[in-house]
C-alpha cells in the first residue's frame, strides 16, 4: 500500500461515506484513475493488506459519525432503556432502536442475497457509473416530492432498509438511497440525513468491518505498510467527520438537488472516460 493513496483513498472514504455521492464508487473511480496515471493497477501488496485497508478506514468513518452523535446515541439509549423498564413501547426512543435494527436485519439479508451481483458488477467502472447516474436522478426526484412533515413508521422504516439494502450495489449510495426514501415517506430533510446517519452505524459495523475480518489472515498484518494504513485512518477520520458535521448545517440551507447534479455529471464524465481509456 502506498501512502499517497492511502491518504487519497482515506480522504475519498471519508468525504463519500456520508455525502449522498456513493463512496464505493467514488473509491473505485479514484483506484482506476490511480492506474491509468501510475500503471499500477493496485498499490496494495496483497488482498489480505486491502480487506484490512478497508476495515481501518471504515473504523475511522464509524468512529467519526459516532462521536458526532454521542449526544443523540446517549440520549436514544438511555431512553430506550427507560421506556423498556416502563413498558412504554410508543417512546420514540425506544421506536427508533427497534428500527434501528429491524433495517439492519432487512439490509443484511438483503446484501446476503445479491452478494455474488455485487461482487461481479464491482469490477466493471462503467456499470458503476449507470448505478452512480440513477442514485443523481433518485436524488433529483427526491426533491420535488420533498413535504417534511412526518415521522418515522414501521411501514417507513421497511421502505428505508430495503434501499439500504440495494445501496450494497457500487454506484448506489447508502446516505443518498437513504435519506431520499425517508424524504418520499414525508420525513424533514435533516431528521432524514440524522436517521441516515445512525442507521449507517450498525451497518458499517457488521458489514463493513466485522464481516471482512473472517477473511481476514491476521498473521501476514506484520508484512503491510503500517505508515500508510495510519494515514489513511486519519485521513479519513478528520474528513468524514467534517463532512458529517458540514452536510448537515448545510442541508439546514440547500436541498439534495446540488449533490444529485454531480452525481449525473460524475457519471457521464467517468464514464466517457474510461469508455476511451479501455476502447
Amino acid at each position: 500500500m502506498h501512502t499517497l493513496q492511502a491518504i487519497i483513498t482515506g480522504a475519498i472514504q471519508g468525504l463519500s461515506e456520508f455525502l449522498p455521492i456513493s463512496s464505493s464508487a467514488h473509491i473505485v473511480f479514484s483506484n482506476e484513475l490511480y492506474e491509468m496515471i501510475t500503471g499500477v493497477k493496485n498499490a496494495c501488496s496483497s488482498l489480505q493488506e486491502e480487506i484490512f485497508f478497508s476495515i481501518i478506514v471504515h473504523l475511522a468513518t464509524l468512529l467519526a459519525v459516532v462521536i458526532y452523535f454521542l449526544k443523540d446515541l446517549r440520549e436514544i439509549f438511555s431512553g430506550f432503556i427507560s421506556a423498556l423498564k416502563e413498558k412504554k413501547y410508543q417512546d420514540e426512543n425506544f421506536k427508533m432502536v427497534n428500527y434501528i435494527a429491524l433495517i439492519t436485519i432487512i439490509t443484511g439479508v438483503i446484501g446476503l442475497l445479491i452478494k455474488d451481483i455485487v461482487e461481479k458488477t464491482i469490477s466493471n467502472p462503467q456499470i458503476i457509473c449507470y448505478f452512480l447516474f440513477v442514485t443523481g436522478l433518485i436524488l433529483l426526484f427526491s426533491e420535488k416530492m420533498y413535504k417534511g412533515n412526518k415521522e418515522i413508521t414501521l411501514k417507513n422504516s421497511i421502505l428505508i432498509a430495503i434501499a439500504q439494502g440495494l445501496a450494497v450495489f457500487p454506484g448506489f449510495s447508502r446516505s443518498g438511497l437513504t435519506i431520499s426514501t425517508a424524504i418520499f415517506c414525508g420525513m424533514d430533510r435533516l431528521k432524514a440525513a440524522r436517521y441516515s446517519f445512525l442507521m449507517s452505524i450498525p451497518i458499517i459495523l457488521f458489514a463493513s468491518m466485522i464481516y471482512p475480518l473472517f477473511e481476514l489472515d491476521f498473521a501476514q498484518i506484520t508484512t503491510f505498510n503500517h505508515k500508510a494504513i495510519i494515514f489513511g485512518f486519519f485521513t479519513s477520520f478528520i474528513v468524514g467527520y467534517l463532512c458529517v458535521k458540514y452536510f448537515m448545517k448545510l442541508l439546514a440551507k440547500l436541498s439534495l438537488r446540488i449533490f444529485g447534479y454531480y452525481c449525473l455529471a460524475a457519471a457521464v464524465l467517468m464514464f466517457g472516460l474510461f469508455q476511451a481509456y479501455y476502447h
